[in-house]
């Protein structure tokens, strides 16, 4: 059973959540917005830290000038390994999860002495940590906006002027680091609530970057009840489609040459070389350094946490229909942690666990309420029960499938009939569940750092790997 901390929490947190809900149907906005929200007031937001402060750089972007939708990017620092260094140090056992906890003990005493700065906890990956021998050789091993490899560019521009970017910035997309496989990442929160930069996201994204070895997009989807279904459903699809056009944007930049001009450490684009770069209208590169330096789109995974899981399947199931549309992005994996699934014929679990821990069958449905339209609603909409029959294309096409499920969610049963219909076409589609667990054990901000949290990354993360290791074996969907 879970533990009294844990019950108690609980049961505050159901209290804070129905309240608000029902603040939502009875403030329900009258005229419909398109522009929409990603986040609300009561959210603890965490800045993004474009340095490498503790092994993960992220930054956001808002990507569609008609809607709030933006990304945040997290970048693990050992996409900066040059790729011939990464490759002799690689390791080929995945590290164990004691050596994981025991590491954040750890200092890197090379890299202390290299930036001048306090020792940060040392990084688990499927690489290993660099050397101060590597550190040395590797060319630009950080820098910001064309730095070179020295102290001063290690401390990203420390000394520079007022208003310059003071973050990391790749100087050379064809030879500066490694690229990784791209994780799009869609938050929880019932669909009227969550943020993919509140400090829980925040957390639990960098332990998947780091685990995972990718780059993690978490996407900030639009929120019920101010838009309705399908408005996060598209804007998944269109963070993929956006991640496609960014790597096809990336080749034609690389084609067409830079237009930098460094001076004092400080890289800048000219007007006289607008020509041979790809702006927007205000003359801003369209081109997102990060993911053209180190994002490898042809190995895609997708993770969604609870409701965010349902945007995860339909993003899949969109890829399949768009087939080599979405050239080059190729979706090969999923990973659905305790999907927000229901249906109006209810499953053991609904039955038994209705009054389960911080989300009881009453208030999601109330939260189905809020997100599907009025004139839709049905618990048995294609959005919210997988199992219904045509509800698009054949099981048999979906990526690779990881389901995590709780001990105590009333929603376990659902999730797990819908990974045996996977199962039954050889789709390769196990189920991970975790006794004593209740919904979002993995990512609620109490349990962000209890040990099955942890247990729970560090398992995806080895699942992942089988198809996103390029020595492993592919898939294209």
């Amino acid at each position: 059973m879970p533990s009294v901390a844990v019950k108690l929490y609980s049961v505050f947190f159901k209290f804070l959540l129905k309240h608000r809900l029902q603040n939502r149907i009875q403030t329900q906005p009258e005229e419909l917005n398109p522009f929409g929200v990603t986040s609300r007031p009561e959210e603890t937001i965490a800045s993004p830290n474009p340095l490498f402060d503790d092994g993960v750089a992220t930054k956001d972007i808002h990507i569609d000038p008609f809607t709030s939708l933006s990304i945040r990017i997290f970048l693990p620092e050992s996409a900066l390994n040059p790729p011939e260094t990464a490759s002799k140090s690689r390791v080929t056992a995945t590290p164990k999860r004691s050596d994981l906890n025991q590491g954040s003990n750890r200092t890197d005493p090379a890299l202390q002495s290299l930036n001048n700065l306090p020792a940060t906890p040392s990084r688990r990956n499927s690489y290993g940590n660099p050397t101060l021998s590597n550190l040395a050789k590797s060319e630009q091993r950080r820098n910001s906006y064309g730095c070179s490899n020295d102290i001063e560019s290690m401390n990203l521009m420390a000394n520079a002027g007022v208003g310059v970017y003071r973050g990391y910035s790749p100087a050379n997309l064809t030879k500066n680091g490694r690229k990784l496989p791209v994780m799009l990442q869609f938050h929880g929160g019932g669909w009227v609530s969550g943020s993919n930069d509140s400090v829980a996201n925040d957390i639990f994204c960098r332990r998947i970057a780091k685990l995972c070895d990718v780059v993690v997009l978490a996407v900030g989807y639009r929120l019920a009840p101010e838009n309705r279904y399908p408005a996060a459903f598209e804007d998944g699809l269109k963070v993929l489609n956006w991640l496609g056009k960014q790597a096809n944007l990336a080749e034609c930049s690389k084609s067409m040459g830079g237009g930098r001009s460094t001076l004092g450490g400080v890289t800048e684009f000219k007007k006289a070389d607008s020509h041979r770069h790809i702006v927007d209208t205000f003359g801003a590169s369209m081109v997102e350094p990060w993911l053209a330096a180190h994002g490898d789109p042809t190995r895609c995974v997708l993770l969604g946490v609870s409701c965010g899981a349902n945007i995860a399947d339909y993003v899949a199931r969109k890829a399949v229909e768009a087939g080599k549309l979405l050239d080059p992005v190729k979706v090969v994996a999923q990973v659905l942690m305790y999907p927000f699934f229901i249906g109006n014929v209810p499953t053991h679990s609904e039955i038994r666990l209705a009054n389960s821990y911080f989300y009881d069958k009453a208030m999601c449905i109330l939260a189905w309420k809020l997100f599907l339209p009025e004139e839709e609603f049905s618990l048995d909409h294609p959005a919210a029960n997988p199992l219904i029959p045509d509800r698009g294309p054949p099981v048999k096409l979906m990526p690779p499938t990881l389901t995590v499920v709780a001990e105590h969610d009333w929603m376990r049963d659902r999730a797990i009939a819908y990974s045996e219909e996977l199962r039954k076409v050889n789709v390769d589609a196990p189920v991970l569940e975790y006794k004593d667990a209740v919904h979002e054990f993995a990512t609620l901000d109490m349990l962000l750092k209890t040990p099955q949290a942890q247990a729970c990354a560090e398992d995806i993360a080895i699942w992942v790997k089988k198809y996103i290791s390029l020595r492993g074996h592919e898939f294209s969907y």
